[in-house]
């Protein structure tokens, strides 16, 4: 069985040389984007981001997330809504998807605080399967703080109104969208809050914080190819920024640690771990502040992480991989 390392190690150079290892001519997967707080499917940004998937990729096809067909409403959506039912229409909607439904896979690009949605998509349903996860100052710890609103910023100052110190009320963590992904700890262990865990609609439960924890969602996220998050360099909108890559950070000494030092990670508690060992976890920082993307970074993004030959060569070596994690 020690020999067997070394053989694997030796053999999987040849596996991804070989010419059955390139999809040069093959479609890329289909793309599914969705989009941040106060954003909608039909925004100029949006179909920007479609375009530009399609340049790099041509031939990929693009779906842009959407909770109503009018832009109108799908804004709203980002503000009020139940997380629950939110993600059961979005995987519906996927699931029965003409072009979607029939793909081997999918690969998917989160903005803000469609990155955590997207996880919750994968943990939850997955179907089709999402191969790679890209996502970008997303809240996956959760937020500390809310948002600070524009002086008009109608819609913004309407959900922070109706919080008014009840977070963790029943009407507001069915209701109010930032506030079912609000995180509180205990300022001296780092721990999460009783009141958090009892009634956070979302977050406590894609993170498996509680302790009756579900497998399936460690098992739907270490089955991802490769899990890219990207963290902006000055973002001051989501606090604590380094929530975009999982760390836990002391609201009081602002000391961070890091995943792979948590708990969560240590007793794998949605994948992580596995994930991390496979080779597919990867901790990303790009200048700026939040969303503030340029063109060359999703470029870059796009063909590292959606092209159909990267995604060729993953699925031939990836049996040799796990093989050799196994030992």
């Amino acid at each position: 069985m020690r020999y067997f390392l070394p053989l694997a190690t030796l053999l999987l150079p040849s596996i991804l040389a070989s010419p059955l290892s390139t999809r040069d001519s093959d479609d890329p997967l289909p793309l599914i984007i969705w989009h941040g707080l106060g954003d909608s499917y039909a925004s100029e940004g949006q179909k920007g981001v479609a375009e530009l998937a399609e340049e790099v990729n041509p031939g990929t096809y693009v779906h842009i997330v959407r909770l109503d067909e009018n832009p109108d409403n799908d804004s709203r959506a980002t503000f009020f809504g139940n997380l629950t039912l939110q993600i059961e229409q979005v995987c519906e909607d996927i699931a029965k998807h003409p072009i979607l439904s029939t793909a081997p896979g999918i690969n998917a690009l989160g903005f803000s605080q469609g990155g955590q949605f997207l996880r919750g998509y994968i943990e939850r349903c997955n179907n089709p399967p999402v191969k790679n996860l890209v996502t970008f100052g997303s809240q996956h710890n959760g937020i500390s703080k809310y948002q600070t609103c524009g002086p008009v910023d109608f819609v913004c100052k309407a959900w922070q109104a109706l919080l008014n110190g009840n977070t963790w009320s029943d009407y507001v963590q069915s209701h109010l969208v930032p506030a079912q992904y609000f995180r509180t700890t205990d300022d001296t262990t780092g721990a999460p809050s009783d009141e958090y865990l009892e009634h956070s609609n979302f977050l406590a439960d894609i993170n498996n914080e509680r302790k009756s924890k579900n497998v399936t969602y460690a098992k739907n996220l270490a089955a991802l190819d490769n899990l890219v998050l990207y963290v902006f360099g000055d973002d001051t909108t989501v606090v604590p920024k380094e929530s975009g890559w999982f760390a836990q950070v002391n609201a009081t000494s602002d000391e961070v640690t890091h995943l792979r030092n948590r708990t969560i990670y240590k007793e794998d508690w949605i994948g992580l771990k596995k994930l991390d060992e496979k080779g597919g976890l990867h901790f990303k920082t790009t200048e700026g502040g939040h969303m503030q993307l340029s063109d060359k970074v999703l470029k870059e993004a796009f063909g590292t992480y959606f092209s159909p030959k990267v995604s060729s060569v993953w699925e031939k070596a990836k049996p040799w991989v796990e093989e050799v994690i196994e030992l």
